[in-house]
């Protein structure tokens, strides 16, 4: 009776999207409930939002206000059901990671050749980390991509479930949560400030995760605070691709041992409300460590980058090419 009750709110909420939006979503009833997860040994929690299967249309229509080339052309793709951090990856849970030395156990279903592999932290930081933005609640910034993907190798260890970076693809399609507007609350700009932190009401800064009103499947913070690191290397004209086919079904391009770039989503801090818009994209740049006076140039932290974080997914059935994915990058990487 517990599952049953925890699973009706978002079943709900999908049904009122529907309702509100009838031509914009085919999606499946959840296939599990949302649920909050303890990083064990420690008293940091997050909560994992379900997310339904189904269909969309991925990219932005020729006449969307703001509209940049590489999103588009539209096309129609297939995702099977995920759960996705209702929030950014905060400090409070980054810490418990960096701050430790632990090895946790390889899970079961790791592939043999990556279960021997030590899980590695990042290196201390040539200056203070959050770069002034505040620590407790807040989203963890500057870090680069492969820093991320090392905190989900960690984390799926940690707690013995897969979680990863969400696909471009996943990440476009909850945040839309079932609409076809700019945003997931309409096509007026003016209300933005209602869902996200961006250049007008940010005070240049990052903020506490959680404060602006949820997308309609209780997502928050997926317009602005920070931009969010996607697992794809980042093409500008992957859509082209992808649009061959009539139907994409979970498409992906693979990371690489570039470091540059990768693909980031949903806008900043920092931003205009136009790079707040579901399908706006960015790829990352040499110019997001152009500060760095390492030599090399720290593979973990970004110094130019205080408007970049990121948000975990976790798969309910892995696409067969993510499974046991984790970083390429090493210090030799260009």
């Amino acid at each position: 009776m517990r599952r049953i009750c925890l699973i009706l709110p978002l079943a709900v909420a999908s049904l009122v999207a529907w309702v509100l939006h009838p031509e914009t979503i085919s999606a499946q009833a959840p296939q599990g409930a949302s649920y909050k997860e303890t990083l064990p040994g420690s008293k940091v929690s997050f909560d994992m939002q379900a997310i339904p299967g189904g269909t969309f249309l991925m990219g932005t229509p020729e006449g969307e206000a703001g509209r940049a080339a590489d999103e588009g052309p539209q096309h129609e793709v297939e995702l099977k059901p995920f759960w996705m951090g209702k929030c950014e990856v905060t400090w409070d849970e980054f810490d418990v990671y960096w701050k430790s030395e632990d090895q946790p156990n390889a899970r079961k279903d790791e592939p043999a050749a990556s279960k021997a592999d030590a899980i590695t932290r990042p290196t201390p930081a040539y200056a203070d980390e959050t770069f002034g933005h505040g620590r407790d609640g807040n989203p963890v910034i500057c870090i680069t991509h492969h820093t991320a993907m090392e905190y989900c190798r960690w984390l799926s260890r940690k707690t013995g479930k897969w979680y990863r970076l969400p696909t471009e693809a996943e990440w476009e399609y909850a945040c839309r949560a079932g609409t076809k507007t700019a945003y997931s609350f309409g096509n007026d700009p003016a209300t933005v400030g209602d869902y996200g932190w961006f250049a007008d009401n940010s005070e240049e800064l990052a903020k506490k995760v959680g404060q602006k009103k949820p997308n309609p499947w209780g997502l928050h913070d997926m317009h602005g605070n920070v931009m969010e690191w996607c697992v794809d290397h980042y093409e500008k004209d992957a859509y082209a691709r992808f649009a061959i086919n009539k139907l994409s079904v979970r498409p992906v391009v693979m990371p690489s041992e570039k470091r540059f770039s990768h693909a980031a989503r949903g806008g900043s801090w920092a931003d205009k409300p136009v790079s707040l818009r579901s399908g706006a994209r960015r790829g990352s740049d040499k110019s997001w460590i152009r500060l760095d006076p390492q030599r090399p140039q720290s593979i973990w932290w970004l110094t130019s980058a205080e408007f970049v974080g990121f948000r975990v997914v976790r798969p309910l059935e892995e696409q067969t090419e993510l499974v046991g994915l984790r970083s390429k990058v090493t210090k030799q990487s260009p």
